[in-house]
């Protein structure tokens, strides 16, 4: 029985804050990687213009999900980036390329072909690293002494190279159903063909990456096949099939908004799944919440401090959401 105590009432609100950073800033990361394939000129421009007066605010997430890992599970974060520091760079340098392309493209029309680029190319590096970080996470982490033990390479295996190409198809195919719902026209239909094709493609490596799983430890493999545990952990998958079939017949019908959310619906789902093979350890095999938690005396002073900003944020990100609701023309939102 889950004891809620504040060091899960912290846990859940790290998981909160990786999921709205995960679901918001992975659309447009979705954009970038798909960028090389939309038409010089209209669809390009709709495309970012789309994201233009929210892209910014959606990294709000990343910074509170790392800054919340660091003030409330200070020896989880202290393993974590020492095991991950090529990866956690790696991510780092393509959202700053991406910013700084975002902003140029539009100001440096002449060397516009390398902005477009480098946001691209940023967007594809800052989603195949977070993806390849998650796998590195969920294939275990070497801890002695309580810090890491491991080498500088210990994160590239075939897992995460498979996590990571996961996370990339998933952030395309919220981009091109972001689109749909945005966009009208030629980038509209567009839109619909790579939503198709990114859907399939994710929905095959969640699968990969399911059966992979369960494989690495032995703990993972009786959460999800042992009774009782395959009563719950079943509705994930179940749920999951549900949801794919329901995306991809709204696709066929040319739904608008369906499709984004859908697509939400299946990252959450897969949000609940890692939760069900790493619970309760945030270093799957080394470190529970607890092991890892700040003193209570500190996380209460940080939940007062969250429960008077996190409010402010949901309400200016659902207040930005909300101006700019309708569809994205050849100038912005109309």
């Amino acid at each position: 029985m889950i004891d809620f105590d504040l060091t899960v009432v912290w846990a859940f609100i790290i998981a909160f804050a990786v999921f709205a950073y995960v679901v918001m800033d992975g659309f447009d990361l979705g954009i970038g990687i798909l960028f090389p394939s939309f038409a010089h000129g209209e669809e390009r421009d709709k495309a970012m213009n789309s994201i233009a007066p929210v892209w910014d605010g959606n990294e709000t997430w990343l910074i509170l999900g790392g800054g919340g890992l660091l003030a409330a599970f200070p020896l989880a974060y202290a393993v974590i980036l020492p095991a991950t520091y090529p990866l956690i760079i790696a991510m780092l340098l393509g959202l700053i390329f991406r910013g700084v392309a975002f902003e140029f493209r539009w100001r440096d029309e002449r060397h516009r072909p390398f902005w477009d680029l480098a946001f691209s190319g940023g967007s594809l590096v800052a989603a195949l690293a977070q993806g390849m970080t998650l796998g590195a996470l969920l294939q275990g982490i070497e801890v002695a002494d309580r810090a890491y033990a491991g080498s500088w390479w210990d994160w590239l295996t075939p897992y995460t190279l498979l996590t990571g190409l996961g996370v990339v198809a998933g952030y395309a195919m919220l981009g091109a159903c972001w689109l749909i719902w945005k966009t009208s026209g030629s980038g509209q239909d567009h839109a619909y063909r790579m939503a198709f094709w990114a859907a399939i493609a994710t929905l095959v490596l969640l699968v990969a990456v399911s059966l992979y799983t369960p494989l690495l430890e032995e703990q993972y493999f009786r959460r999800w096949f042992e009774m009782p545990n395959v009563l719950f952990a079943a509705q994930v998958p179940l749920l999951t099939a549900v949801l794919a079939f329901a995306l991809f017949r709204s696709l066929v019908k040319r739904r608008q908004g369906a499709p984004f959310l859908l697509a939400l619906g299946i990252f959450l789902l897969g949000m609940a799944g890692l939760g069900v093979s790493m619970w309760p350890y945030v270093v799957p095999r080394a470190l529970t919440i607890w092991d890892a938690a700040a003193p209570e005396s500190s996380q209460i002073f940080m939940l007062i401090g969250v429960a008077i900003t996190m409010p402010l944020i949901l309400a200016y990100t659902a207040w930005a959401y909300w101006v700019f609701r309708g569809k994205v023309g050849d100038e912005g939102y109309h």
